[in-house]
């Protein structure tokens, strides 16, 4: 078969292969179906509580409050389960984006699809980096080597051969790529033989895991909060039932007394809010184009203080394109057209350029060659299509240089081409001072015009075994090849940004340092400053490293494993660590960052599934998008929980005060669970769907061991509560006086906590002192402040369900006193956020 031209599977053969033999995925860990996600639901100590109100309804003759009970104990549950369900599917939907994708050949074009589209006779091409997403059978291979340790054990990576090609010892091994390995090097393509279960990893019952699903920092603070909270309400309500029954004689009553202030106590909206508050913030940002792999990435987001980015892709647009060529007695400078008047001299650096690259190129710089071989060659001699690859010498980090071995057909001797790092092809060329002097000037002018500057060497070497390193052949240096990778338009704003936030950009790169500094200084990176170099890496100690850190924003000539050691001495500083990268052995790096962050597009599987973000748009902005919504999540989860403590404590004060008064019951169950209508919908819903404060990227980042649940929210939760009962207690005891009954009291105090409950969430929307008019809407909390109106009318006016709240309708003038006392209300809320703004200053 030749791979060189088949145009592949037809769209159409690929979909029936799919259809007939499944997605090429091993079985997923069982997942919650819909009776066990409901039973979940139904279990939780809320809904027991519930029933168990309703059972003491039952008991006390009153059924229709226990139908009614039982009702909206139904409404809730359903409430309950969309909002889990929907969760549940947000994941779903992640799992997929973040399963490995695989370059394969379709109707003649390469194209990349999700690995679990792959079916048999498709053919994938495999590069450096990627992990093989199905058996393959291999046809073409250029220095490709697999590591199959995975099945195998064996750490050392095993060499291929292409089909045809392979050993006699054990052919079937050579040509064979496994599912689950990984390209360590070179390049190669081949065709499926198996997927899915059929595959080796299938066989041997082999699982990946998508998303880590462990508990996060925040989430084990909210479980200890939720932990000790309900055991101190389970406590009050057990003795608030006790001294009921004991003072009054009246045991049902009692109980349900005490179940009500269990049920007004226990904060079971915590643990949903968490669980629905990161889910959202992960599907918010997979709509931005930012996948989130683990989700404690999304809470420490807002915590970052340092971004390490590289340069190509992300702060550039990693669009190389050749513009200028140099030789000893020539140069030009182009434009992305063909030049006609291309020098002579200038033939050969272009012609050997464009021999060291690969005919398929990955890399855009190759790309970029090739392409403008193309155009300025076109019709000359210096373009080789009949030319065989005999062999190659890769790129290595000892040798920042490759060559490639070329047999032409009409010469015995073979012709080898060799592009790289200027330093690195002078090094192999064995130039002298006198020679390396003009040559160096060159690239270190280029370089300071932000160009990429590789060098170009040719050598002849005759028939008979090659050597085993490059150095070992006679090059002689022909010139140098500048590329252009232009600034991101959008990078500038971005690091503005950042440096307003508090957030250091630094870049490391492998690019020559005259390079680097001139990208830093175009990206706003850099007013004027130096860089740190590889080799400089490897001469500072560890104390020398972080003394040099404190003022250098750009590392370049930096080997993968150093980023790895950058990445350690910043965390040693104390700082929160976000690391992009895209390469094999950026891996380690990834993983130690706080976040790693993986390049989408260009970014290899490896490199994904070691980091715990993935930036589908590789570029720079998103990572600030990113940030931005660390710092949203982070926020409105704070304001989420102090209206979860002020909304509470009235609850509970109502429920304890008539049996310190002698009253009856203020509060029944069923205003309670009135209330989880509007508590639970508030906190997961509209205060996720807040936008990000202003001022919020103008401040540093918060430290990584701030706390949910600190003295600020709980004090502004604990006043704007303790405002809100007073003013609650003032309206029964106003009714009560005016009208005598205990019915149209607790009617007016109920209206009163219900539509104060609604100013609150309006007010704490937002935490600076004045609202800004250009703030959107919050559609969120307009259908549930409408709904919960609609309601309250049909609770005050409709005797039926009035009744079963044992209410009954206040006078116009109570209602009048009541909106007052509601306003009353959102002054106090408005007065408490802007004393407590004064505060935290």
């Amino acid at each position: 078969m030749n791979a060189a031209t088949t145009p592949g599977l037809s769209a159409a053969e690929a979909s029936d292969r799919l259809a007939r033999d499944g997605p090429n995925e091993l079985p997923a860990t069982a997942r919650r179906g819909v009776w066990g996600l409901l039973r979940d639901v139904v279990l939780e100590p809320m809904f027991l509580l519930l029933v168990a109100c309703g059972a003491i309804y039952l008991a006390l003759g009153d059924r229709h409050e226990a139908l009614m009970l039982l009702g909206f104990v139904l409404v809730v549950i359903a409430i309950t389960y969309v909002q889990k369900r929907r969760s549940e599917q947000s994941l779903e939907a992640l799992r997929d984006l973040s399963s490995p994708r695989a370059l394969v050949v379709r109707d003649g074009q390469s194209i990349r699809v999700a690995g679990r589209e792959l079916v048999v006779g498709d053919i994938v091409l495999l590069a450096e980096g990627d992990r093989v997403p199905a058996d393959l059978e291999l046809v073409e291979a250029s220095n490709l080597s697999i590591d199959e340790s995975l099945l195998t054990g064996e750490s050392a990576p095993v060499m291929k051969q292409a089909e045809g090609s392979a050993s006699d010892a054990n052919p079937d091994a050579c040509r064979q790529a496994f599912s689950g390995t990984l390209v360590t090097q070179g390049t190669g393509r081949g065709i499926v033989t198996a997927t899915g279960e059929r595959s080796a990893l299938g066989r041997i019952g082999a699982s990946l895991q998508a998303i880590s699903t462990d508990a996060t920092p925040v989430q084990r603070e909210t479980q200890r909060i939720v932990t000790w909270v309900a055991a101190i309400g389970l406590s009050l309500a057990a003795g608030l039932a006790l001294a009921w029954g004991l003072t009054r004689g009246d045991w049902l009553h009692g109980l349900l007394a005490g179940l009500t202030l269990a049920m007004a106590i226990l904060p079971e909206e915590l643990p949903v809010v968490l669980t629905i508050f990161l889910g959202l913030g992960a599907w918010r940002l997979a709509r931005e184009r930012v996948l989130t792999r683990s989700m404690p990435a999304v809470e420490l987001l807002g915590a970052t203080t340092v971004l390490c980015v590289d340069k190509t892709g992300t702060l550039t647009m990693n669009r190389m394109a050749v513009r200028r060529l140099w030789a000893a007695d020539a140069e030009q400078v182009l434009d992305g057209g063909a030049s006609p008047d291309l020098p002579e001299a200038l033939h050969p650096v272009l012609e050997y350029a464009v021999l060291a690259s690969h005919r398929r190129a990955f890399d855009p710089m190759e790309s970029a060659i090739g392409e403008a071989g193309q155009r300025q060659l076109a019709g000359t001699e210096h373009l080789h299509g009949n030319w065989a690859l005999i062999d190659d010498y890769p790129l290595s980090p000892q040798l920042l240089a490759m060559s490639r071995v070329w047999q032409s057909p009409d010469r015995q001797d073979r012709l080898v081409a060799a592009k790289g790092a200027p330093e690195a092809v002078m090094d192999l060329c064995h130039l002298d001072a006198a020679q390396h002097a003009p040559i160096a000037r060159q690239v270190e002018a280029m370089a300071r015009e932000g160009l990429r500057v590789l060098a170009v060497a040719r050598a002849i070497f005759p028939s008979g075994t090659l050597p085993d390193a490059q150095h070992d052949f006679d090059f002689e240096f022909i010139g140098l090849v500048a590329l252009e990778d232009p600034v991101r338009p959008d990078v500038p704003a971005a690091i503005a940004e950042c440096r307003a936030a508090g957030i250091r950009v630094v870049m490391i790169t492998g690019d020559h340092p005259q390079t680097a500094l001139s990208i830093g200084r175009q990206a706003g990176l850099i007013a004027d400053g130096h860089a740190v170099t590889g080799p400089e890496l490897d001469r500072l100690d560890d104390a020398g490293l972080a003394a040099r850190l404190a003022d250098t924003n750009v590392f370049c000539r930096v080997q993968p494993e150093q980023k790895l050691r950058l990445v350690q001495a910043f965390r040693a500083r104390g700082d929160v660590v976000a690391m992009t990268g895209d390469g094999v052995n950026d891996a380690p790096a990834l993983k130690a960052a706080h976040i790693g962050v993986a390049m989408g597009a260009r970014g290899t599987d490896v490199a994904r599934e070691a980091a715990a973000l993935v930036l589908l748009n590789d570029d720079f902005a998103s990572l600030v998008t990113a940030v931005r919504y660390g710092r949203r999540v982070f926020a409105n989860l704070r304001k989420a929980i102090a209206f979860v403590v002020a909304v509470h404590l009235p609850i509970v004060g109502l429920s304890i005060v008539p049996l310190v008064l002698g009253w009856p019951m203020m509060l029944m169950p069923v205003h309670i669970l009135f209330l989880q209508l509007i508590i639970d919908p508030a906190c997961s819903i509209v205060f996720e769907a807040e936008p990000l404060e202003p001022e919020a990227m103008r401040a540093p980042p918060r430290r990584p061991d701030a706390r949910l649940f600190d003295a600020q929210v709980l004090l502004r939760g604990f006043v704007q509560g303790s405002g809100l009962f007073g003013i609650v207690l003032v309206a029964y005891l106003v009714a009560r006086s005016a009208s005598g009954s205990d019915e149209t009291a607790r009617a007016l105090a109920f209206t009163v906590l219900v539509v104060s409950s609604l100013a609150l969430i309006h007010v704490n929307r937002t935490w600076t002192r004045r609202r800004d008019a250009s703030r959107p809407w919050n559609a969120a909390f307009g259908w549930i402040a409408s709904a919960t109106c609609v309601l309250l009318v049909l609770v005050l006016w409709v005797p039926a369900i009035s009744g079963l709240f044992m209410f009954t309708t206040p006078s116009a003038s109570l209602l009048l006193i009541g909106a007052a006392l509601c306003l009353g209300a959102l002054a106090w809320f408005e007065a408490t956020k802007w004393l407590l703004g004064q505060w935290a200053r």
